[in-house]
């Protein structure tokens, strides 16, 4: 099975000045864990993740005035369309992140996420293990 069969197509963008608030609102209205972060004038392509938001108000930073930038991961490893899952697999593991964007001819097409993985493997190995040898 392939990243594509697996991503999220409905991806959250936002931009480096809005508050760790406002990401937090649409993320959670969206109900996803990541936000890509576009940034033309900068970095280019990052990601927000709840994690980043959670780490800064564990730190007592306010997140009405702390920006997007501030804590956006710009160290982005990008997934392509046509990897495998277990080649996404393999990339969060050795980074120890949960989700990668998807880029198809060098747009975010999408993102895939640990949860989109598991929810295609565990029909497969259902699937599997009823099959007799």
């Amino acid at each position: 099975m392939l990243v594509r069969d697996a991503m999220s197509t409905v991806v959250l963008t936002i931009g480096p000045a809005h508050t760790l608030r406002q990401a937090a609102a649409l993320m959670s209205a969206r109900r996803v864990g990541a936000a890509v972060v576009l940034d033309p004038d900068g970095t280019g392509t990052g990601i927000l993740t709840e994690r980043d938001v959670l780490n800064s108000v564990g730190l007592g930073q306010d997140p009405d005035t702390e920006r997007v930038h501030a804590h956006t991961t710009t160290d982005v490893v990008f997934a392509a369309p046509s990897w495998t899952l277990e080649e996404a697999a393999t990339a969060m593991a050795h980074g120890g992140f949960r989700h990668l964007i998807v880029l198809d001819r060098d747009e975010p097409a999408g993102i895939v996420s640990v949860r989109d993985i598991i929810r295609c493997w565990a029909p497969e190995r259902q699937r599997a293990q009823r099959i007799p040898a």
